[in-house]
């Protein structure tokens, strides 16, 4: 009989230290957007989530200046950025300061008031995410809730519709 007790209780114990972790994303567990500061180009000022008006869609872009992928989604977001009328778009780099910079250059960054250009160095906001892939795109709607992930290409008419349904 008690040799019956000890093996149920390694049973027991053996079971719970199998037990998997919550690995659900924590933009999955909280529909909020997180707190985050970034250093803004081209004048490294710094930008928050408070800063955010409430009333607007928010998409936040991970990217890298030197990725081509990044480059070319770029190029389509600024060529398609009417379809995200009044959306506010944070692109966001782990990059140095110079990279972000002759990337907002070549990019003309400056020429969309709702592009906001910044860079991350400690990337809390990218472990937030568990971002892997670049560009990764997150959208959320005018009351500051997660609607959608793009990973990779980032189809800018249907993240309108996601963001305008």
């Amino acid at each position: 009989m008690k040799n019956y007790f000890i093996v149920l209780m390694l049973l027991c114990f053996g079971s719970s230290s199998l037990a998997q972790t919550d690995s659900l994303k924590l933009y999955y567990q909280y529909d909020k957007m997180p707190p985050f500061t970034i250093t803004t180009l081209p004048d490294s000022g710094k930008f928050t989530n408070k800063e955010l008006v409430k009333t607007k869609p928010t998409l936040i872009i991970f990217f890298s200046p030197d990725c081509e992928h990044c480059q070319k989604e770029t190029q389509h977001l600024t060529d398609s950025i009417g379809l995200l009328k009044g959306a506010k778009i944070l692109m966001v780099s782990a990059m140095e300061h110079s990279y972000n910079k002759i990337f907002y250059q070549d990019y003309k960054i400056a020429k969309y008031p709702s592009i906001i250009l910044g860079r991350e160095p400690t990337m809390q906001l990218g472990a937030y995410f568990k971002v892997h892939t670049l560009p990764t795109a997150y959208l959320y709607n005018k009351k500051g809730e997660y609607l959608k992930v793009y990973k990779g290409s980032i189809p800018v008419s249907e993240m309108a519709k996601n963001l305008y349904p």
